[in-house]
């Protein structure tokens, strides 16, 4: 089985950007644990965040499928792959973008980068399911952010979403988020099938940032 994934997504909080994503980055790389820890930060971060914790595995949070031109305020996927991305989020609640783009970015995406599309319920998941990326994420807009986890509001969202998306393509990892905040979340979401989390503000947000990272790994 491969190692539980567990995904932190910096977005824009003044806790995981700049300086303060290094600083992050820099503890979660000092995690002891057999599982997969990924910090999904800003493009303007990757370079500086991959240098202060070269361990640890770096996504983008978002790519746009273009190359070199005429593409003012894009995000150039080789770009990101040269200051040492590895993966990127797409589709995300807070950065939606066509279910075509999805696919035109698989599309020139290298072998072995990985994609972790977003839906927001097993509908959305099953849609994305037939562009087989390597990662669905599933997460309601609703609970982004909040306080109770999405094993706990609707595990039924988790459950049906890894069945869905497993009958479609088995090879596609599902993960969770929304509102996780702990070790028990966690474990719940590997219970109802998810091979892991993703997660942002709390860790993001929390005042011992290694403490909740190592709460999160308890259980694995």
């Amino acid at each position: 089985m491969a190692a539980p994934l567990i995904v932190i997504n910096c977005k824009t909080y003044s806790s995981a950007s700049g300086i303060a994503a290094e600083a992050l980055a820099v503890q979660m790389q000092s995690v002891d644990t057999s599982a997969r820890l990924v910090m999904a930060a800003s493009a303007l971060d990757i370079g500086p965040v991959t240098s202060a914790a070269p361990d640890l595995e770096v996504w983008t949070q978002h790519l746009d499928p273009v190359g070199h031109g005429s593409n003012t305020g894009r995000i150039l996927p080789s770009t990101a792959i040269e200051r040492g991305a590895t993966g990127t989020l797409a589709n995300h609640a807070e950065r939606k973008v066509p279910l075509g783009q999805v696919d035109e970015l698989l599309a020139i995406l290298p072998l072995g980068f990985e994609l972790c599309a977003c839906a927001a319920d097993p509908k959305e998941a099953e849609a994305l399911a037939h562009l087989a990326p390597p990662m669905i994420a599933v997460e309601p807009p609703e609970l982004i952010g909040g306080d109770i986890s999405v094993t706990t509001a609707d595990p039924s969202i988790v459950s049906d979403s890894v069945e869905i998306v497993k009958k479609i393509d088995s090879g596609i990892e599902v993960l969770c988020g929304a509102g996780v905040k702990n070790g028990a979340d966690v474990a719940a979401a590997l219970d109802l099938g998810a091979s892991g989390v993703l997660l942002a503000s709390g860790v993001t947000k929390a005042n011992d940032p290694k403490a909740v990272l190592n709460d999160l790994v308890s259980s694995i």
